[in-house]
C-alpha cells in the first residue's frame, strides 16, 4: 500500500528505486531521441511547448476550478514581450523569456480580478473577450507590434555560455531543459500551501473561505501562475517559428489548450502531459490528410464528392472533435485516467 505517515514523503520527488531507475530511463530516452527520430524534433518541440502551456492552464482550471478561454491571449503576449525586450531593450535570451512570462503573469493577475465575481460561462466569456482584445490592440498597433505583418525574431545566444541556439535540434535540449523545469515546478507547488489552496477554492470556495483561505489572493494567483506558464512558452513559441503575426493566436488555439487540458486529464501533472502530447501530434498529423498512406485519396474523393477540396484541411477539426468526445464519453478522467487503469491492472498482474 502506497500509504504516506508524514510530510516529507508527500513532496519527496523520487522515494523508491524503481521510481528513480525509471526516471533515469526517461532522461536517457530523452536526450537520445534527436539522434534516433531526427525528422520528428520539430514535432517534439512543438509538444514540449504546449506541455508548459497545458500545465500552467491546468492549475488554473484543473486546480483551481477556473475556467479560461483567452489563453491564446498569453500566449501572445509572451511572444511579443520576449521578442520585444530581445530587440528593443538587447537583453540576452536567458533574460527576456522570463521577462515575457511575467509580463504575461502581470496581465493573468488583471485579468483575475474579475474573476472574483464571475463563474463558469460568465468566467469564460470574459476570458475569452480578453484573448480577442490582445489580438485586436497587437494587429492595429504597427509601430510596436508590426500590425499585421507581425516581428521577425533575433537569434539567440546563451550568454554568457556563448552557445548559439540556431537548428531544432538546438532548440530541442532549449526546450527541453525549460519543460522539465517547469513540470517539476508545478508539481512541487500543487503539494504546497498554494496548491492546497487551489483544491480548496476548486471543492468549495465558501469552504474555502470559512477556514481562512483568501479568496482574492488566491484566485489572482492562480491566473497570474497560469499566464506565466503561457507567456514563457509563448516566448519559446516564437524562436521556434522564427516569425510571430497576430494571425497565429487566435481563438482556435485557445480552444485547442483546453482540449488538452480536459482529454489529458484535469488537476493532472501527468494528464496534462499526456494530453498536449497527443492533441499536438494529432494535429500536425491531420493537417495533411491527402499525404496519409492509405485514407488519404479517400478524404480527396470525399471532399470533391460532398464538399470542397479547399476545405479538405477542416476535416481534420472534425477528426480531431471526435477523438475527443471518445476520450471524455469513454474515460471522464482522460488520458490520465488510462494511466490509472493501466498501471492497477499490472499491479495486479496476473489476478
Amino acid at each position: 500500500m502506497d500509504m504516506k505517515r508524514e510530510y516529507y514523503e508527500e513532496i519527496q520527488f523520487l522515494r523508491t528505486n524503481v521510481e528513480r531507475t525509471w526516471f533515469l530511463i526517461l532522461i536517457a530516452g530523452l536526450i537520445a531521441f534527436p539522434f534516433l527520430f531526427p525528422r520528428q524534433i520539430y514535432l517534439a518541440n512543438l509538444i514540449g511547448i504546449n506541455i508548459v502551456v497545458a500545465i500552467g492552464l491546468n492549475l488554473l482550471v484543473g486546480y483551481t476550478g477556473q475556467i479560461s478561454l483567452g489563453h491564446a491571449g498569453f500566449f501572445a503576449i509572451g511572444a511579443y514581450a520576449t521578442v520585444l525586450v530581445m530587440l528593443r531593450l538587447h537583453f540576452p535570451f536567458w533574460i527576456a523569456l522570463p521577462i515575457g512570462g511575467f509580463v504575461a503573469a502581470l496581465f493573468g493577475f488583471f485579468l483575475g480580478l474579475p474573476a472574483l465575481r464571475l463563474e463558469g460561462p460568465y468566467l469564460a466569456v470574459a476570458t475569452l473577450g480578453f484573448g480577442m482584445a490582445v489580438i485586436q490592440i497587437i494587429s492595429h498597433w504597427e509601430g510596436l507590434f508590426g500590425g499585421h505583418m507581425g516581428l521577425m525574431t533575433p537569434k539567440i545566444t546563451l550568454w554568457p555560455f556563448l552557445i548559439r541556439i540556431r537548428r531544432d535540434i538546438d532548440f530541442y535540449f532549449l526546450i527541453l531543459v525549460v519543460t522539465l523545469a517547469m513540470a517539476t515546478g508545478a508539481r512541487n507547488l500543487i503539494k504546497t500551501k498554494v496548491g492546497r489552496a487551489f483544491i480548496a477554492l476548486r471543492d468549495s470556495d465558501v469552504a474555502a473561505a470559512t477556514m481562512g483561505v483568501n479568496l482574492t489572493y488566491y484566485k489572482t494567483l492562480a491566473f497570474a501562475v497560469s499566464a506565466f506558464y503561457t507567456g514563457i512558452a509563448g516566448g519559446l513559441m516564437a524562436f521556434v517559428m522564427g516569425f510571430i503575426n497576430p494571425g497565429s493566436f487566435n481563438l482556435i488555439l485557445s480552444i485547442t489548450f483546453l482540449a488538452m487540458v480536459v482529454v489529458g486529464g484535469l488537476g493532472s501533472i501527468l494528464g496534462s502531459i499526456l494530453g498536449a502530447a497527443l492533441l499536438t501530434f494529432l494535429d500536425l498529423k491531420l493537417s495533411g490528410l491527402q499525404d496519409l498512406p492509405v485514407l488519404g485519396n479517400a478524404f480527396v474523393f470525399l471532399s470533391k464528392s460532398w464538399f470542397s477540396f479547399s476545405g479538405l484541411p477542416n476535416v481534420r477539426y472534425i477528426i480531431y472533435g471526435l477523438i475527443m468526445v471518445l476520450i471524455v464519453i469513454f474515460e471522464p478522467l482522460g488520458l490520465f485516467g488510462f494511466w490509472i487503469r493501466t498501471k492497477i491492472y499490472w499491479k495486479r498482474w496476473p489476478f
